[in-house]
């Protein structure tokens, strides 16, 4: 353990901001019941320059679309679903809208929320012709929540293919076709990639060629198109709540599911508990298989009931994600979270009392770059960011943190 955490400290890249409201913000903030905060992500991977507007422009959207909820008296829950649909509307980004396309030409969606308060959990996979595959994912947790079905049947948590499309259809989800989902980028990259596998076939003759130039191709897919969405958030009541969407890898083979659908690796929520004095939220972003043999989320969430959450942050991706036994086989492991936690306080003020969260949020990542936004409910505009790995460190052995506080105050009548 001490070597790990030795090659921890040397490995990472570490930046660490504290956004403590001022004294005069946190008391202009007490207002009766109203409150809430959240913290999206656009994808771990590589986000050039030339589209960073594009990027922060939907982060900005997404925070203000659950920002809205929370002041409408929204929980987490349906917070988080609005952040993740402004998410899968933007072109720019490989979830709903502009989705990567697969080996046969078309798309397939993964997404999954998770309630922090039932622990509720929906995920659709592999599915096809639906905008807002998120829409799927929330209403199989919203029919969780009813209870068993007819006969005493267990309601569905996960649905793929097929499947997933007709329940989704028979419950009132809009459907959108394939053809329309399709933007001209997401098109060029689909023709690019197919003219590059086809010739790749063709200079290939040995097995070895074949094989040593297909890893080769994996690993320049993932580091450049891992822009998987995701948001989490917390309410005024403390309640927290994590959704993840993602179109998959470029060329990926149909009916692959990655970890934007599976329980535990594309999002996590958990309110606090006896056993668990934080609340936690994590979404996560990076190569779907990587993820997945990890259990980045659940794993990131688990680490946050440590008092030093940056501490613990860092050594969850060194040490249960760069270094997992999982992944020794992998030259670059490379995946992203976005997390929070939250605990609540209460301050007696001199005529009233004063409840609210004390909200710690960070994001990590190992690829080159991960943009962010972030937003309360008391603030006017979303503050967006792409952190980036320091030049000179390399994508899939290195650590980026980069996170703040943020106090939510409200009077208790």
């Amino acid at each position: 353990m001490e070597s790990l955490q030795n090659s921890a400290e040397e490995q990472q890249c570490t930046f660490y901001k504290d956004n403590s409201w001022s004294k005069k913000q946190e008391s202009a903030n007490t207002k009766p019941g109203v409150g809430g905060f959240v913290l999206v992500h656009a994808g771990a991977g590589y986000h050039s320059e030339s589209k960073a507007k594009e990027y922060k422009h939907v982060c900005k959207r997404a925070c203000q679309q659950a920002v809205d909820q929370l002041k409408a008296g929204a929980l987490a829950v349906e917070a988080v679903a609005a952040a993740l649909v402004a998410l899968e509307d933007s072109p720019f980004t490989n979830a709903g809208m502009g989705s990567n396309i697969n080996l046969s030409g078309e798309i397939e969606c993964d997404a999954s929320i998770m309630d922090g308060k039932s622990l509720q959990y929906g995920a659709v996979g592999a599915i096809s012709g639906f905008k807002n595959p998120v829409l799927v994912a929330n209403r199989l947790l919203s029919e969780a929540q009813k209870g068993k079905l007819s006969a005493g049947r267990i309601p569905p948590c996960f649905l793929v293919g097929r499947g997933a499309h007709e329940w989704a259809i028979s419950h009132g989800v809009p459907p959108c076709p394939s053809e329309k989902m399709t933007t001209k980028f997401s098109l060029s990259a689909f023709k690019r990639n197919k003219r590059k596998m086809e010739l790749a076939e063709k200079m290939d003759r040995g097995h070895n060629q074949t094989k040593k130039r297909r890893q080769s191709s994996g690993n320049e897919n993932c580091s450049e198109c891992l822009d998987t969405v995701g948001a989490v958030v917390v309410d005024m009541q403390g309640n927290v709540a994590a959704a993840v969407s993602s179109g998959g890898l470029a060329m990926k083979h149909p009916g692959r599911v990655g970890q934007a659908a599976h329980y535990g690796c594309g999002c996590w929520a958990e309110n606090a508990c006896n056993m668990n004095p934080y609340s936690t939220a994590v979404s996560t972003s990076g190569c779907g298989e990587h993820l997945i043999r990890t259990m980045l989320a659940r794993e990131c969430a688990a680490a946050m009931q440590s008092e030093d959450a940056h501490q613990a942050l860092l050594e969850a991706m060194q040490n249960k994600f760069i270094s997992s036994p999982f992944l020794a086989s992998e030259d670059r492991v490379l995946g992203g979270v976005i997390v929070l936690r939250c605990s609540r306080c209460v301050e007696p003020q001199p005529s009233t009392n004063v409840q609210g969260s004390l909200v710690e949020f960070l994001w990590s990542h190992t690829t080159e770059s991960m943009c962010v936004g972030y937003m309360s409910a008391q603030d006017s505009k979303a503050k967006t960011h792409i952190s980036r790995l320091p030049p000179g460190t390399v994508p899939g052995q290195s650590v980026a943190i980069e996170g703040g506080v943020c106090r939510l105050m409200s009077t208790v009548d």
